[in-house]
Formats: structure tokens, sequence, C-alpha cells
């Protein structure tokens, strides 16, 4: 990575900054032709604002993920008025230390880590949205191991020559602070940090010395989360994880239709049409419906659908082989009669958050695996649009498996999972059966996705 001293912004990118910020020389980051995705990262020294209660910090801004160029060479031109490349760049407000006479680097390097998940999955990042990084972000003993996004309070949308660009600002939160988004919006959580003055402050400026969480500093916050996931449930709508599902109304030895991660062929792949719906399923998460709704089977794309997210430039859940994905009009539909589901602890973790914070408010939630194309999405009895039934609660499309829970099922579940909440204390592997609903869970070491052969 090359480090370089520039002079001042493009003019139709300058932030919008107060008149007690101030700019000191300019850092750069700077990619021209290397592997980095990001052009450059700049670097100010913002005053802040001591009327706001404001600290001085360092305040960073990415280049790179908006269309620079207009020449079609890393991003698409698709006009003024649409999203510059993926429509944002990142920006981050780090406390500055005393004594401290230039910015960190460090940084710089997180954006990197996002703008290539960015590029690589082609998904784009909204306000609200969480990213769980399990690890200081700057890798010191720090407990600020994750973030949250949100708009930069001082950076407005800009509209430049190759579309409109919006700003989102990375904040640092602790673990407990990003359960809590996970339990109950992000949108919720950053309210919070911005009322106290240690953990963000209206600003929401980072401070990696921050040793206590807004729950451990204002005990109080603790219940209005608890209410907020009593009243509005999660708005979180799926994860990407470590899990898996077998048929097991099947014989072991059918492999064609087994989904199974141990099996020794190549399991299939999900659908074009498949992957869609399962995309805008995610995508529709964060909408609050009266009526919730899984996108049809054969939905063509419609842009747009969830004004709080800019949609995706290609499938985010598309197979990287295209070429080994079954036609759609080729996979049929399976009622199943019992099923096995396998997750990691992390991924288990969540199964409350999806009975109590989604399934409990009527709305749906899906887990799609990192380490293939398997799916799996519970249903509660009030999503229109699902291929499962009450009368056919285990449905699958492929290897995306759908699974519908009646209230009931869902409160009985609840009290018997409840040492998920505490994963600490129990032993892997875990296994939980619902003999007479035909359904197990089980809770297993990661290596047993890792290497689903051996």
């Amino acid at each position: 990575m090359f480090l370089r001293s520039v002079g001042s912004l493009p003019a139709s990118a300058q932030p919008d900054v107060t008149a007690r910020s101030c700019r000191t020389s300019v850092l750069a980051l700077t990619l021209l032709g290397g592997p980095d995705p990001l052009d450059y990262v700049s670097m100010y020294r913002n005053l802040g604002n001591p009327a706001l209660n404001v600290p001085e910090h360092w305040h960073y801004v990415s280049f790179g993920l908006s269309d620079l160029y207009g020449d079609n060479r890393v991003h698409e031109f698709t006009g003024t008025d649409g999203p510059s490349g993926f429509g944002f760049e990142l920006t981050f407000r780090l406390k500055r230390e005393t004594g401290e006479s230039a910015p960190p680097t460090w940084p710089a390097e997180l954006m990197q880590g996002l703008a290539r998940y960015v590029f690589q999955s082609e998904n784009t990042f909204c306000s609200g949205d969480h990213v769980s990084w399990h690890s200081p972000l700057d890798n010191s003993e720090s407990r600020i191991q994750h973030m949250l996004l949100t708009e930069d309070p001082q950076m407005q949308p800009v509209q430049t020559p190759f579309g409109v660009v919006t700003f989102l600002q990375i904040v640092g939160v602790c673990t407990e602070e990003l359960h809590a988004a996970q339990q109950w919006n992000g949108q919720g959580i950053l309210e919070l940090l911005r009322t106290v003055p240690v953990a963000g402050g209206p600003w929401l400026i980072t401070d990696m010395r921050r040793g206590e969480t807004i729950f451990e500093i204002d005990p109080h916050l603790q219940e209005r989360v608890d209410k907020g996931i009593e009243t509005d449930g999660s708005n979180l709508s799926g994860v990407s994880a470590k899990c898996a599902w077998d048929d097991l109304s099947r014989p072991p030895e059918d492999d064609e239709d087994s989904r199974s991660i141990c099996i020794g062929s190549q399991p299939r792949r999900l659908s074009g049409k498949d992957t869609e719906q399962i995309r805008e399923t995610l995508r529709r998460g964060l909408e609050i419906n009266s009526k919730p709704v899984l996108p049809p089977i054969n939905a063509q794309r419609q842009n747009g659908l969830n004004h709080d997210r800019a949609p995706s430039r290609k499938d985010s859940l598309e197979s990287e082989s295209s070429a080994a994905i079954i036609p759609h009009e080729l996979i049929r539909t399976r009622q199943l009669e019992s099923v096995h589901l396998k997750f990691n602890q992390e991924s288990g973790a969540l199964i409350p958050l999806c009975l109590r914070g989604r399934l409990l408010h009527g709305r749906h939630f899906t887990y799609k695996s990192i380490t293939g194309d398997t799916a799996i999405t519970f249903v509660s009895t009030g999503v229109e649009g699902a291929f499962a039934t009450e009368e056919h609660p285990y449905a699958a499309h492929g290897p995306w498996l759908q699974i519908l829970l009646t209230e009931e099922f869902v409160e009985r579940m609840l009290e018997d999972l409840e040492d998920l909440n505490s994963p600490e204390e129990f032993k892997l592997p875990k296994e939980y059966s619902w003999p007479e609903k035909k359904l197990k869970v089980s809770i297993l070491p990661d290596a047993v996705f890792d290497n689903p052969l051996h």
C-alpha cells in the first residue's frame, strides 16, 4: 500500500465541515493498479464542537466506492440521477488522543477491508447495518470489536457528475451493543450511543479506550432495548452463517436430495430465481410491513423495494459457478416429514433472536450458508409467499429449506433453547429435539463446517 500526501479533495467531494473543523495535511492511501479496492482514504483533524460536547477527533473519508472517473473502468456509469458507483463512501471518526500529532492509519486499513467485501460481494451497506468483526478494530486489547453504520452527521449526500454519493459513517461498538442491535435494530442502538458522550455522543465518535458498554454506563438503557424488542421485534432479517440441514425423511444414501454437509458429492446449487427470492427476503427485512411477504419464486428483480437500502448490483447470494446452477424449472418444491438443522455456535446463538424478535412478530428470518448454497428460512404463519405451510411446515426448493413455526411452537422452543442465551455454559456438540414435530437442531463445532468431508 502506497502512502502519499495530497493537496485537497475534489470540489464535488469536499466534506461539509463547520468553522470549528480544520484540515491538517491530508494523508491518502492510494491504489493505482494495486490489490486494494479504495483509491485513497483522506484523514482530517476535526476540532469538534465544545458547545455540543463533541471532542476533537480524526475524521477519515474513503474514495473509490463511488465512481471517481466516469469511464466504466471501475464502476459502470448509469447516469447522473442514479447512484455513483456503489452510491456511498465510508467515513470514520476516531477520538484524538492527547499529544497525538498525526492520525493513526489503521482506520484506513479497516475501510479497505470493508470496501473489499463490497467489491467482492457487490453488496452495499446502508444506515443501521451492523458488521460483526470479532476483533479489536485497531488490533489492540480494546472492547470495541464490531461496527454499526450510520449517516455521517456533517457530510450530506453529494450530486456529482457521475451520480449521487452518500456518506456512511463507521461506528465502533462493543459485543454487547452489537448483540442489542441484532436483537432490536441498529438505528435504535445508534440513538442510545448518541445520548452517552463517552460512547459516541451526537457525532458518534469512536473511542478505542472505552472500557464500558452503554449498558454498564447507564443500566436503564437495557430496559429501553428490552421494551423496543418487545414492541418492535428485530429488524435483522437474516445472516450469513455456518449452517446446514438434512432431510431425515429420506434414506441417508439418497445423495441427490440430501442437504447434509457430510456427503461426498457436490451439493446442488441454488437456482438464480431462488437466490433472487432469498436476496429480496434479506433486503426486505428492514421494512415494517403490516403483512410480511416473501417475494414469489418467479418474481423478476425489482429495484427500490426497500427505500432504506440501495439495491445490490448483482444477486448477493449468486453462486460463483453459474454453470453449476440447476435450471429453476427443473427443481420442484418438496414437502419434508422430518428435518435436522445444524448450526455452529455463533449462528445457533441467534436462534432465540430469530424466534422472539422475528417470528413472534409475524416475520421471517434466513440463514444463508457461507460454505455452500444451503439456505434455511424460518417463517411465521403471517408471512405470504412462503412454500412452507401449516399443513406441510417443512418444504424445500433445491437446497433452500423453509420451516413454518406456529406461535405456540415458537414459545415452546424458546423455553427449550433458553441455554443458547449463555452459550459459554454448554459444551459442543449440543442437540435439541422435538420428536412429535419431527424436528432436530444441533449446535456443532466450527470444524464440522470448515471440513465437511472429514
